[in-house]
């Protein structure tokens, strides 16, 4: 047993220094940036947010939603096959969906089938998703992906620490996907006691991924995955040098969101649910296997509408943090970051009045 006393921080624990600035207006911020990825080769260019692939928001109306401002969805893995062949039928900006699988042999097989029905072509992106990507069996899988699928731009994850970043990259994937426990609707830490701080998270995955580059086919990614609750997590979440940001709860609660629209006392709710909830698995596997335990919530949120409005405010937000930093574009938040580590960020008092 050891202990690391080194501070680590969370979104909640810093606000962002203000810097002299020669914006002149909001608009000229450009959100939009350009990879290479380091495996697959491919170019990539777009507003680097990508919906979770989470039932309740990796839906295929959230597919067509997001693609119209160049943003990623990434499709939640229990689709069917003729499902899939019914939505790529009406869609056809393969850049801005990811298709997800983990890592059992039954995804595996089921991703080969994919391929065989001649789905491949219509998604650049694939998610290999678990929860501990610490497992051997894990980083495994990452390998015999990049050999199945050599020409698609693989994320994969979840990790929060730097060498595992970094062999995921040395593996075969493009993008390693980072936080454990830090979602919304993840109860991973209160269950299990495991988890590491989002923001610090991203500083040390970042610096590591970042570190490993090839000039011809690109630098290693990583993208930020939960522990956003304000649009300003995202924002602090690239000035953290997170490369993408993936949120499940910005997506949740809309029109183009899953989960069942509910009515009570007049006011409309939705449901949302961590992939590791009861409700997600007895849905999908019949129930929560007597080896292990639920980690994830159950609630209803207030139905929010269309996302359209908050991806709005979601730029929108983006784009006042860069007029107070003076960056001209996403790609420049890391280098005019100063941090300032903080007892209280919010002032909360008219709270009780909204």
């Amino acid at each position: 047993m050891r202990i690391d006393n080194d501070v680590k921080l969370d979104f909640n624990d810093v606000l962002i220094r203000p810097k002299r600035s020669t914006l002149t207006s909001r608009k000229n911020v450009d959100l939009e940036r350009t990879f290479v990825f380091m495996h697959s080769g491919r170019k990539w260019t777009g507003v680097p947010v990508a919906a979770s692939n989470m039932d309740t928001t990796g839906t295929f109306e959230m597919a067509h939603a997001l693609a119209g401002h160049r943003m990623i969805t990434a499709l939640h893995k229990h689709y069917s096959i003729a499902e899939l062949k019914e939505f790529f039928a009406g869609f056809d900006q393969p850049d801005y969906v990811a298709y997800s699988l983990g890592i059992r042999d039954e995804d595996f097989e089921k991703l080969a089938a994919v391929l065989d029905a001649g789905l491949g072509g219509h998604f650049n992106f694939i998610v290999l998703d678990v929860p501990n990507a610490y497992l051997e069996r894990f980083i495994g899988k990452v390998e015999e992906l990049r050999n199945l699928c050599p020409q698609h731009t693989i994320i994969a994850g979840n990790c929060v620490t730097n060498e595992i970043t970094e062999e995921i990259l040395l593996r075969g994937a493009d993008i390693v996907k980072v936080g454990i426990g830090s979602g919304s609707a993840c109860t991973t830490r209160r269950m299990t006691g495991v988890g590491y701080p989002q923001l610090s998270a991203i500083i040390e995955c970042a610096d590591a991924a970042h570190g490993i580059s090839d000039p011809a086919t690109g630098v290693g990614l990583v993208m930020s995955d939960g522990g956003a609750v304000y649009p300003s997590d995202a924002a602090k979440a690239f000035c953290g040098g997170t490369d993408f940001l993936m949120s499940g709860q910005f997506f949740s609660g809309f029109s183009q969101s899953g989960g069942e629209l509910v009515e009570k006392d007049g006011k409309k709710f939705k449901e949302y649910y961590g992939m590791s909830s009861h409700a997600a698995m007895k849905s999908h596997y019949g129930g929560v296997a007597r080896h292990r335990a639920s980690e994830g919530r159950e609630v209803l949120l207030p139905y929010k509408g269309n996302v359209h409005d908050f991806i709005y405010e979601l730029f929108g937000s983006l784009r006042s943090t860069a007029t107070y930093i003076g960056a001209l574009k996403l790609k420049e938040f890391s280098k005019r970051t100063t941090f300032l580590l903080v007892n209280n960020q919010l002032n909360r008092s008219l709270e009780k009045y909204e």
